[in-house]
């Protein structure tokens, strides 16, 4: 005669197998960091008419190769270009690698990827951060925010491309 406690435990073992065998069952993540991946922060959520955001764009090399070229556009979100009377540019362009500040050559939204410094060894990263300027006679109570592509070739003549990475919205206040 059968216990019980055998039958419950074989129709568990069905159900355990069901599970693993139609995908149902939780799996371990398998997936490592993308080769190459870009991240947004500012240093303020809120800005006034006149007043201005920096946007720090932060491009790290998770590979084993160097970073070569980076090619990446930034754009404004569709709910931004919808507010016909939010009034910005970026101005101001730094960069900070791993020997300190340097120059960068340009400012957005036009091709970004030179302000990266490329060579970007394995495990390190870049900074650029552009500052966003609100004009005076901007209209508020609305939110400024921005998407970006970027491409990315190694030196194992590999690439990698990614987006849209969206930063985060700016809201401009009445004064």
């Amino acid at each position: 005669m059968r216990s019980p406690l055998m039958r419950r435990f074989g129709l568990t073992a069905v159900l355990a197998l069901a599970l693993a065998v139609f995908g149902l069952a939780p799996a371990a993540s398998a997936a490592g960091p993308a080769p190459a991946e870009l991240t947004f922060a500012t240093d303020s959520a809120t800005t006034t008419p006149g007043g201005s955001v920096k946007l720090s764009m932060t491009l790290t090399n998770n590979n084993t190769y160097d970073v070569w070229f980076v090619y990446q556009t930034i754009e404004p979100t569709w709910l931004t270009t919808q507010r016909p009377d939010l009034k910005y540019s970026f101005s101001g362009c730094s960069l900070t690698t791993a020997n300190g500040p340097a120059p960068c050559s340009g400012t957005g939204p036009a091709n970004l990827g030179t302000n990266y410094g490329a060579t970007i060894p394995p495990g390190q990263s870049r900074t650029v951060t552009l500052t966003l300027d609100v004009a005076a006679d901007s209209g508020c109570n609305g939110n400024i925010g921005f998407y970006s592509y970027f491409y990315a070739e190694f030196s194992d003549s590999t690439n990698v491309s990614g987006g849209p990475v969206y930063t985060p919205m700016t809201r401009v206040l009445c004064p």
